[in-house]
């Protein structure tokens, strides 16, 4: 199987790290890819970065034909309807995996993410998947996300402090890890609180090839059918759909 993983910014390491979590959980007869597009904003914080990362992972997309399933490693599930009509092959945001798995191991799940002005797209996105009723809520521990890759940074001890509000707060019976560059602590934080802490990359990695492997593809009928050809001007005239 071959499973083409996104990291949607532009940031190398961060694409390492996301790499390293997707080999560490994919089955042994899986290959995996991990690429970033080489346009685009370093980070993804917040609906302005948002839209102008998209061209680059629909680039990423269209350069990667073969793969047998794709996982877009953004938790705001950037660009996700946008890659559904790309190809008919399964595409899984990380985000949506993360919190179907933690609405199937605690009644209740909250969720931490890196900075405030994320939040707004999470709810909006828990609304959309029809699950918003089973969050207590979205916590910013407000760290810019590159600051995640930095040594000695005070990252995990400042999530760490809002899942401990999450839990003894809003009651949270699991928690789902807000950013792909915290793939490298669910474990960790899990054992550390008692708790199931959900990692969306690694979610998305064994939704993807299930779903793969069950020969289960994107309906072309409808919002996620291919595109119609149609002329694109400027910079995204590479981009018309044929």
């Amino acid at each position: 199987m071959r499973l083409l993983v996104i990291n949607p910014n532009t940031t190398a390491s961060m694409t390492a790290k996301i790499e390293q979590t997707a080999r560490s959980v994919a089955a042994p007869d899986t290959t995996i890819t991990a690429v970033q597009p080489d346009m685009g904003p370093a980070s993804i914080e917040g609906y302005y970065d948002e839209a102008f990362c998209v061209p680059g992972l629909i680039g990423e997309i269209l350069n990667h034909k073969n793969a047998d399933a794709i996982v877009l490693a953004c938790f705001d599930d950037t660009g996700l309807d946008a890659a559904r009509c790309a190809v008919d092959v399964p595409v899984i945001g990380i985000g949506e995996a993360a919190y179907h798995f933690a609405s199937m191991v605690g009644n209740k799940f909250g969720v931490v993410t890196t900075l405030s002005r994320s939040v707004p797209a999470l709810e909006h996105n828990l609304m959309k998947y029809g699950l918003s009723a089973r969050c207590t809520g979205v916590r910013a521990s407000d760290i810019p996300v590159l600051d995640l890759e930095k040594e000695g940074s005070d990252a995990r001890n400042r999530i760490s402090a809002e899942i401990k509000h999450s839990i003894e707060i809003d009651k949270s019976e699991a928690i789902v890890l807000g950013c792909a560059g915290m793939t490298d602590l669910a474990r960790s934080l899990s054992e550390e609180h008692q708790v199931p802490v959900i990692d969306g990359v690694a979610s998305a990695v064994k939704i993807a090839e299930s779903l793969a492997s069950l020969n289960i593809k994107t309906s072309k009928i409808g919002g996620y059918a291919f595109p119609g050809p149609k002329q694109y001007s400027g910079a995204m005239k590479a981009f018309a759909p044929t």
